[in-house]
């Protein structure tokens, strides 16, 4: 139990942030498209994700608690090396809640600017949520090559994230709105396929660990699934946008769904590269992981608390 228990609490937290990038991932990304629409159709963006943005920042408030609970001395020196990055989000995340809620109770001669500032704070914790992955994934180095990667995952992250929200809307818009998101998605598929191909090549350049983990036989062998699945999934979004009848016919769902593929394909492979390591070349998980008893304690909250935020946000999507 003890060589499980932490690998356990790192899965939870390895799919709370899945589940973070995936669900916020399409809020930040309406976000980003706000300034595109005109009014009516903003107010149509809004509301295609007022029950939900709230729900879907709780997984990111349980993985960093994870973090914090099971792998102290990890999130210590995490949050200390990302303390600025961290900060930015924060201020996004808040300005983008903020302005949310003024947005309507704020008055209509006030609505554009706080429209503007829902855009400004969903920018800006995309881009600081890029920077703090990418500055993870080189183990929190300081040199040129670290940061030119962590600025390259601050591009990419948004690319994605207007993916997913322009995906959404292809689910639960209409008519000229429903148009406009075919063309947003039409527009950032590219840019979003040329980033995260140019992260995948700078990975194993930036961490030699990480090549020889990818790169050598027989692990490039049974690793081809990710890579392959990836392009198919890219390919066949490529494919369906094309497809406007099905997409007015309600299957605008797929395109959602492919990026999900996408997201859960990434994941896979961070977790394979960076395994055992929480901390690349520094802190393993069993290195930094709490005393058994505090773990133990700690997975009856787990399994508490899990399944219920899973039945919550099922039902709010369900209703």
């Amino acid at each position: 139990m003890d060589f499980w228990l932490p690998i356990i609490f790192v899965s939870v937290m390895g799919i709370a942030l899945l589940a973070y990038v995936i669900l916020d991932g399409y809020d930040l990304g309406i976000g980003m498209l706000l300034p595109l629409a005109n009014e009516k159709e903003k107010d149509s963006m809004i509301a295609a994700i007022g029950p939900f943005w709230d729900a879907n920042e709780t997984w990111i408030v349980l993985g960093i608690g994870v973090l914090l609970i099971a792998f102290p001395q990890a999130h210590g020196i995490v949050l200390t090396s990302l303390y600025i990055p961290v900060t930015i989000m924060l201020f996004g995340l808040i300005l983008r809640g903020v302005a949310f809620d003024f947005r309507v109770k704020a008055g209509d001669n006030k609505r554009k600017l706080w429209n503007q500032l829902f855009f400004v704070g969903s920018l800006t914790a995309s881009v600081a949520q890029g920077w703090m992955l990418g500055d993870y994934i080189t183990g929190l180095g300081d040199g040129l090559i670290n940061t030119l990667f962590a600025l390259l995952i601050a591009i990419t992250l948004p690319a994605l994230y207007v993916m997913l929200g322009a995906s959404w809307l292809l689910i639960k818009s209409s008519d000229e709105l429903l148009n406009k998101a075919v063309r947003w998605a039409r527009v950032a598929l590219l840019p979003m396929g040329i980033a995260l191909l140019l992260v995948s090549i700078a990975t194993p350049i930036v961490s030699t660990e990480i090549a020889e983990k990818w790169f050598t036989l027989p692990n490039a062998i049974g690793l081809l699934p990710i890579p392959l699945t990836c392009g198919f999934c890219f390919l066949g979004i490529g494919w369906m946008l094309g497809r406007n009848d099905l997409i007015h016919d309600g299957h605008g769902w797929v395109v959602f769904a492919g990026l999900a593929v996408i997201c859960l394909m990434a994941a896979l492979g961070l977790a394979y590269s960076i395994y055992p390591w929480i901390i690349l070349g520094q802190l393993t998980i069993f290195e930094s992981a709490s005393a058994t008893a505090s773990l133990e304690f700690a997975l009856v909250g787990v399994l508490l608390t899990v399944p219920m935020i899973v039945a919550y946000t099922l039902f709010v999507y369900w209703i």
